[in-house]
């Protein structure tokens, strides 16, 4: 018995030899592997993670991306400060003007009004002009007509006038978010670039290079938020400068027809001392002050 307790012990304690050297073998192997890693990591994460840090250790390409995405986002801020500058002080224009143009009934009371100018000097000099262009026309519907192209075009030009800088606005608003993207794939493309060349899996590696690739997806949210913003309302805000435009031609033109309608009804006696066509001529000089002061 007692022979055949040491034959089965004896075995048990070889095992224990045999695996505690092949535990002392792979420690002696795998503790290497893993401060090389440490080492790797620590070599490769940049000290200073703030966003100027990341900025200048990221990739030439990304870097471009995050300077063209800077220059987008200060175009948007400073059409911001030169379009609100103009459509404050067009539509406070054409505001006073407009109330101005009011309280008159004809165009003989415009000429002691030198103080109309802008858009609505504008209405009233091309109304002139066309009054004399149209001597001896009895058709006062045709000459209203015409009138009334003259003040759409103006109008228009106005308004296209207006409208420039913001489809810069819009062009940043729209691609923004996918150049900052482009930023983030080169970014991350260059992190697992950096991992095969290492020959690691430490996340140290890929760290830097995602970080960097962040940085210029937000910068593209950054420029193409406010930039849609901005857009949004310089087009409410036009949209009303383009009311008070209408407004004031639509008010332009029921003066003129005022006119025209008070010149075809003078009494006969009238008539035969001042002609029609010299009223006519008489009511476009004095529309036509306002336009030297424009």
């Amino acid at each position: 018995m007692e022979l055949r307790r040491r034959h089965v012990r004896a075995p048990r304690g070889a095992w224990g030899s045999v695996s505690a050297a092949a535990l002392f073998v792979w420690l002696a192997g795998a503790l290497p592997a893993l401060a090389q890693d440490n080492v790797i990591g620590t070599a490769t994460l940049p000290r200073d993670l703030s966003p100027w840090g990341m900025f200048l250790s990221a990739d030439p390409v990304v870097k471009a991306v995050m300077v063209g995405l800077a220059f987008a986002s200060v175009v948007t801020w400073t059409v911001w400060l030169a379009k609100s500058i103009e459509i404050f002080f067009a539509k406070r224009r054409v505001r006073a003007a407009a109330k101005k143009l009011a309280g008159i009934r004809s165009l003989e009371e415009v000429q002691p009004l030198g103080e109309i100018q802008g858009e609505v000097a504008q209405f009233l000099g091309a109304a002139a002009a066309e009054l004399k262009l149209s001597p001896g026309l009895s058709d006062t519907d045709g000459i209203k007509e015409r009138i009334a192209s003259r003040l759409e075009r103006i109008e228009a030009s106005y308004g296209r006038r207006i409208l420039r800088g913001t489809g810069v606005l819009a062009t940043i608003g729209a691609t923004a978010p996918f150049v900052g993207l482009f930023g983030t794939v080169w970014g991350i493309m260059d992190s697992f670039i950096g991992i095969s060349k290492s020959h690691t899996t430490n996340l140290a590696v890929v760290a830097p290079g995602i970080a960097e690739a962040l940085l210029a997806t937000a910068l593209g949210l950054a420029a193409a938020i406010p930039a849609v913003v901005i857009y949004n309302m310089f087009a409410r805000s036009i949209a009303g400068y383009r009311a008070g435009l209408g407004d004031a031609a639509a008010e332009v033109l029921r003066l003129v027809g005022r006119d025209l309608e008070r010149a075809a009804a003078v009494p006969a006696e009238r008539a035969a001392s001042e002609p029609v066509i010299a009223r006519r001529m008489r009511l476009a000089d004095a529309g036509a002050a306002p336009r030297g002061s424009s």
